[in-house]
């Protein structure tokens, strides 16, 4: 890893760290309430997205809010936002929590990376999995008045001088981060080379992109396509291992760089829950999932339904985290 990208995670981390701690509060304030006696996770539900306000989890998690409350589930569904480390600082507040059945955390892939990258001290073995909702695909975009109007473009200036072309997107060990790392290798460049700047979301890689701090960025595809359409952006390439028709943006693969990687996106609850907690949360994302509201929301956001449920995603989760592992050991992160 080189030295900026070092320094980088050093102020990111300082940084999500302070912001959170207000966040935390909103959070627990939200919870407030006393012990988990006769808690009713159909009467409400906290959802923590653990990342900035218009980032993948966030939309996840807000469209989950969305289709709880509109299929009649749950009756009062609340999102809190607690950015910063990928996921991690969120993460730590979530287990800390304690055993409440009303508090969910949307989760997924970054969190995985961001776990071994950052060291943390928790990790999803210390919560209870819930489901696996759904999969979607990373897009490398740069703005409308960018030199590269292909992929083949950067990678030749990227090629050049690998440390001179920052990439912006999310945590260390996230999604974003690994993508480019297997980008780079797969073209000829050392992944530890590369100049990598984490943000806690995509709302924030896309104004580093607007005002030129980072050259080309990388997120999920939905976080900036309204930004694609209206022209503003320009998408270069798709992390899909096969073209998606709602999606006009040609992936890696049809363009000659065999790379790809999907961006899973899922709801975890606190350890200690009992099984007939779990169970009713189970039940309660198996119904939105069911729903007209969830359909239309796969069709909105280009999502690919992946759902899991209960043991099945909990030995998902097992076999994924290992799987990043390798990829992280793997690209010297």
């Amino acid at each position: 890893m080189s030295s900026v990208t070092s320094t980088t995670k050093k102020r990111v981390l300082g940084v999500a760290g302070i912001a959170a701690t207000a966040v935390l509060v909103g959070f627990a304030a939200v919870d407030a309430g006393g012990g988990t006696s006769g808690a009713d996770p159909r009467a409400k539900l906290t959802v923590m997205a653990p990342a900035a306000p218009g980032g993948g989890w966030d939309l996840a998690s807000r469209e989950s809010q969305q289709a709880l409350r509109a299929a009649s589930i749950v009756n009062n569904v609340q999102v809190v936002n607690v950015p910063g480390a990928g996921g991690t600082i969120g993460l730590t507040q979530f287990v800390g929590l304690g055993a409440d059945p009303t508090n969910l955390m949307m989760t997924g892939t970054v969190m995985e990376g961001a776990i071994t990258v950052n060291g943390s001290d928790v990790n999803l073995g210390d919560t209870t999995p819930i489901a696996k909702l759904a999969e979607d695909y990373e897009v490398f975009i740069v703005p409308k008045d960018s030199p590269y109007e292909t992929i083949d473009d950067f990678v030749a200036a990227w090629k050049d001088a690998p440390h001179s072309h920052p990439v912006g997107g999310g945590g260390l060990g996230g999604t974003d981060h690994l993508l480019a790392g297997l980008f780079a290798r797969e073209v000829g460049i050392d992944p530890g080379e590369i100049n990598y700047v984490s943000y806690a979301g995509g709302g924030e890689v896309l104004t580093a992109l607007l005002s030129g701090t980072v050259e080309i960025g990388v997120s999920g595809y939905n976080e900036f396509s309204d930004q694609i359409e209206a022209g503003n952006l320009r998408a270069l390439a798709l992390s899909a291992e096969e073209p998606v028709d709602a999606i006009d943006v040609p992936t890696f693969r049809e363009q000659g760089i065999d790379v790809f990687l999907p961006n899973w996106r899922g709801l975890v609850a606190p350890a200690g829950i009992t099984t007939a907690q779990r169970d009713e949360l189970v039940a309660i994302i198996e119904e939105m999932v069911a729903s007209d509201e969830w359909a239309d929301t796969l069709k909105r956001n280009s999502w690919a339904s992946a759902v899991l449920t209960g043991d099945e995603f909990a030995a998902f989760i097992e076999e994924d985290q290992k799987r990043v592992d390798t990829i992280i050991e793997e690209l010297g992160l």
